[in-house]
C-alpha cells in the first residue's frame, strides 16, 4: 500500500495495454460475483509484522539483509487458517485478500522462486497460504491474492522512488529477470492453491516520478493470468482509471468519487468498484496502534460503498504469533450480527442512482430501494426518483413511512431517530 501522498502531477504509466481486451464469459460472471459480495477482508502479514511498526518498516533506512534476519525468528504459533476463515466469515465477508508478497520481497507461501520465504527461511516450516486457500474452500470463502509489482531486496528490481536504502545494487538492476520471477511466481500462485478470486497488484507508483514512463509490461502479465485461471479477476491499486486487461477497480482509503488521501482522483469506470480501508490505521501490525475505528463507523463506511456500487475490503494486520488483534474480532462479531439482520439491504445490490448523502446512501435491489439513514439532518428526506413508489416501510419492524410524491422524487419524513442510531433502513417498494 501506499503510505505517501501522490503527486497530482504524476505522468501516466506506460501499461503495454492490449487495445482490444474482450473480457470472456468467465471473467463477466466473476465480476458479477465480485460485484454481489459487498464486504471483503484484506489480510496485510509478514515478517513485518515482528517489528510492531507497520509493513513499510523496511523502505525506512533499513538494510534488507539486517531486515531479513528476522526470518530465522518468525514462528506464527497460533496461526489457525480455520479460525481466521470462520471469524472473517461470521464477519459476513465474502472474500479474503491475502499479501503473498509484499514491498519487502518476503513470500509468504511456498515458491521455488526463491528461498526467502516462510517454509525455507523460517523455522515455522508452514505454508501459510495452502491452509488458507483450503480453510477458504471448506467455509465456501472467496480467496483473493494481493502481490506486490515491487521488491526492496531484489538486486534485479529497478527501483522507483521506495526502498532506496535497503543496500542493493544499483548495477544489478536486471527487469527482463526481475518479470521472468515474477510471473513464475504468479504462476505458482494461480497453479498450486486451486481457485483464485482475483489478483490485486500494487506498486505501480514506485515509477510515477519516472522522467521517461516506465513499462511494466501488464498486457502480458494480465494475458497470463488469465489463460490459467479463466475466471480470475485482475486488480491493480495504481490510482489511475483502469488499463485493459484488469477486472476490478480499486480506490484506497477513500470511497470512489471522494478524494481525501490524495489516492482516488481518477475518474469512475464501469468496472466492479472496490474500497479498500484499514480497521484503525495501519495496514501492517503496529504495536502502538490501537485507535480502531468502532463499529458504527465500519458499517457507516460498508453501507457507504454500497450506496456508491463498491464492495468495502476492510484490512486487518494479524500479529506476529498468527493471532488477529483482538479488537479486530471484536469489530468483525459485531458487524456480522448487523449483516446478518440487514444484509439484504447491502449484498447483491447496486448504486440507487442517488449520490450518497449527508445524511445517509441508497442502494437498490430488483423492485426494492433501500434508503440508509445514517446521520438524519433533520426529519425530512428528499429522493430523486423516477420511479414509481408504491409504499415505504421501515426495513426492520415493517411499520409504514409517511412519503409524498413531488414532480422530481419523493420526500420521506423520518421518526424520531435515537442519538446513537447506527442504520435506519427504509424498503421502497416500486411494484
Amino acid at each position: 500500500m501506499l503510505a505517501a501522498v501522490m503527486s497530482s502531477t504524476a505522468p501516466v504509466l506506460h501499461s503495454s495495454p492490449t487495445d482490444g481486451y474482450v473480457p470472456s464469459q468467465p471473467i463477466m460472471q466473476a465480476r458479477q460475483e465480485f460485484a454481489d459480495h459487498a464486504l471483503g477482508v484484506f489480510i496485510h502479514w509478514g515478517i513485518y509484522s515482528m517489528f510492531g511498526q507497520g509493513e513499510w518498516y523496511l523502505n525506512y533506512g533499513i538494510s534488507a539483509d539486517e531486515y531479513a534476519k528476522a526470518a530465522a525468528a518468525f514462528y506464527p504459533a497460533n496461526f489457525n487458517a480455520d479460525e481466521w476463515v470462520k471469524a472473517i466469515k461470521d464477519a459476513g465477508a465474502k472474500y479474503i485478500c491475502f499479501t503473498t508478497r509484499h514491498h519487502d520481497g518476503f513470500s509468504m507461501f511456498a515458491t521455488k522462486q526463491s528461498p526467502y520465504n516462510i517454509v525455507d527461511a523460517t523455522p515455522f516450516k508452514r505454508d501459510v497460504l495452502k491452509e488458507l486457500a483450503d480453510a477458504c474452500a471448506r467455509e465456501g470463502i472467496k480467496l483473493h491474492l494481493y502481490y506486490s509489482h515491487i521488491d526492496w531486496t531484489r538486486p534485479d528490481y529497478p527501483s522507483g522512488r521506495t526502498g532506496l536504502e535497503t543496500g542493493r545494487d544499483p548495477k544489478l538492476r536486471d527487469w527482463p529477470a526481475y518479470y521472468r520471477f515474477m510471473n513464475a511466481q504468479l504462476t505458482e500462485l494461480l497453479t498450486d492453491y486451486g481457485p483464485i478470486g482475483a489478483v490485486w497488484f500494487d506498486g505501480l507508483w514506485d515509477h510515477d516520478s519516472d522522467s521517461v514512463p516506465f513499462d511494466w509490461q501488464l498486457s502480458g502479465q494480465y494475458e497470463m493470468i488469465h489463460r490459467l485461471q479463466p475466471s480470475c479477476l485482475i486488480g491493480n491499486n495504481h490510482h489511475q482509471t483502469p488499463f485493459p486487461g484488469e477486472d476490478i477497480q480499486i480506490f484506497e482509503r477513500d470511497l470512489p468519487g471522494e478524494n481525501t488521501a490524495g489516492l482516488s482522483g481518477q475518474a469512475i469506470s464501469r468496472l466492479p468498484l472496490e474500497t479498500c480501508q484499514t480497521m484503525n490505521g495501519m495496514w501492517g501490525y503496529k504495536i502502538k496502534d490501537q485507535d480502531y475505528k468502532d463499529t458504527r463507523t465500519l458499517i457507516h463506511y460498508l453501507i457507504g460503498a454500497a450506496g456508491r456500487g463498491a464492495n468495502l475490503l476492510l484490512n486487518v494486520g494479524p500479529q506476529p504469533d498468527g493471532s488477529i488483534p483482538a479488537a479486530a474480532l471484536a469489530r468483525f462479531k459485531e458487524m456480522g450480527e448487523w449483516l446478518r439482520a440487514n444484509g439484504e439491504t447491502v449484498y447483491g445490490t447496486v448504486s440507487a442512482g442517488i449520490d450518497p448523502q449527508p445524511w445517509g446512501a441508497v442502494t437498490r435491489k430488483g423492485d426494492k430501494i433501500y434508503v440508509h439513514v445514517l446521520t438524519p439532518q433533520n426529519s425530512e428526506i428528499y429522493l430523486p426518483l423516477d420511479c414509481r413508489i408504491k409504499s415505504a416501510t421501515a426495513f426492520a419492524g415493517g411499520e409504514k413511512v409517511p412519503f409524498t410524491r413531488t414532480p422530481g422524487g419523493i420526500v420521506l419524513t423520518l421518526p424520531q431517530l435515537p442519538a446513537d442510531n447506527v442504520d435506519y433502513i427504509i424498503t421502497l417498494s416500486t411494484r
